[in-house]
């Protein structure tokens, strides 16, 4: 599953590249040749002070110092030719490489404290938002998080594929707002499923929970935001069969992928959580027979909402049949897709989710040919 933004090794606390380690070197020594073959009334030497500070973005104190020292004596020594430094000429060259070593034990200090600091906010994100595994019991997942906040790896979507005594369930939302202001609002939300996932034997009995932990979490006087909410789908694969119940809290509903087709479940909508609209019995699930090779897409709003350069919104259903056999995963496929339709990515939180029921290796999925099929609206098998 793709979290890392993608930014160069360097800015994530790795080594310098390599060009930036030999720019130093290959201009000295092309500042030395230069003035070499130059007439001895044009000094170019001068600009030898400015490699120790060029310096100090690569190298440590001592590779600095070492810099420092080089261009010092190339200066000093008239014998060499390359200038003809003096008195508080060379005073301000010495200063000059002085300060740069300073600034390259500073800077290395900084670059130790930063990568361990961003070490601790990723692990700590990973441990609200894990990636998710590619298969969960006998469902086969694949899933995409981009927060829309540059530098983080937890936004204001979130979803999770949980296994319990009654199957599998997912779990794809949105919450109010976006970035680090929401991260507490998803922590609640994931605690709060994965507790029904192992004690909830109703799929509904879940999202009620879901809605009471944001009603409660509305009501703390700690909380800055009075109102709280969030979108949500939740799905159920029951153990032994082969079909998937889904409960939509003012969610967009999956996307069905079967064959070339692909088609929008049919969910009876049901409130957004938080809002303490839902009551004790929300909305009964949906139920939709899975044949083998079909794939759910499920996805939060910052997939579809997203735009290009003229204010068309991102067709995420028609893209999906075409996207559907990169041999990278129809996931990253979106994910590109959705890049260059953008020109860049969107600004909004994305988060992407296809499921698909498979069996275990050496098993069966099972199966319930006496269970009716679940409706389906669009373009694919089932549809309108």
């Amino acid at each position: 599953m793709r979290r890392r933004r993608e930014e160069p090794g360097w800015l994530r606390g790795a080594p310098p590249p390599r060009w930036a380690r030999l720019a130093p070197a290959v201009a000295l020594v092309v500042l030395v040749f230069v003035q070499r073959i130059t007439p001895g009334d044009v000094e170019l030497g001068y600009f030898l002070a400015g490699l120790p500070p060029v310096a100090a973005f690569a190298y440590g104190a001592a590779g600095t110092a070492v810099f420092a020292g080089v261009v010092l004596v190339l200066i000093g020594l008239p014998s060499l030719g390359i200038a003809h430094a003096q008195g508080s000429d060379l005073g301000t060259v010495a200063v000059i490489g002085l300060l740069s070593i300073v600034v390259a034990w500073v800077r290395k200090r900084r670059d130790a404290q930063l990568v361990s600091v961003r070490t601790v906010a990723e692990a700590a994100q990973l441990a609200v938002l894990p990636p998710v595994p590619e298969r969960v019991g006998a469902v086969g997942c694949a899933g995409l998080y981009r927060a829309a906040q540059h530098g983080t790896l937890v936004g204001g979507d979130l979803y999770d594929v949980r296994v319990g005594p009654y199957g599998v369930r997912a779990l794809i939302g949105d919450v109010q707002g976006h970035g680090l202001a929401a991260v507490g609002t998803v922590a609640s939300l994931l605690g709060a499923f994965r507790e029904g996932v192992l004690d909830d034997a109703e799929l509904t009995t879940v999202a009620a929970r879901l809605d009471r932990r944001l009603l409660a979490d509305s009501a703390a006087e700690s909380v800055a935001h009075a109102e709280l909410f969030a979108t949500a789908a939740l799905l159920e694969f029951p153990p032994g069969l082969d079909l998937v119940r889904i409960v939509s809290c003012g969610h967009p509903p999956p996307l069905l992928l079967r064959g070339f087709g692909v088609s929008e479940v049919e969910v009876d909508p049901g409130p957004p959580l938080g809002l303490g609209l839902a009551g004790p019995t929300p909305a009964a699930p949906a139920e939709l027979r899975i044949l083998p090779g079909d794939r759910l897409v499920m996805y939060t709003d910052g997939v579809t909402e997203a735009r290009d350069a003229a204010g068309n919104f991102y067709p995420l259903a028609a893209r999906v049949p075409v996207l559907a056999s990169d041999p990278a995963g129809l996931a990253e496929a979106v994910w590109r897709d959705l890049r260059s339709f953008t020109g860049g990515g969107p600004r909004d939180d994305v988060a992407l989710l296809v499921l698909s029921l498979s069996p275990e290796p050496g098993g069966e999925p099972g199966g319930a040919p006496d269970r009716a099929p679940g409706r389906a609206r669009g373009g694919g098998p089932g549809a309108r």
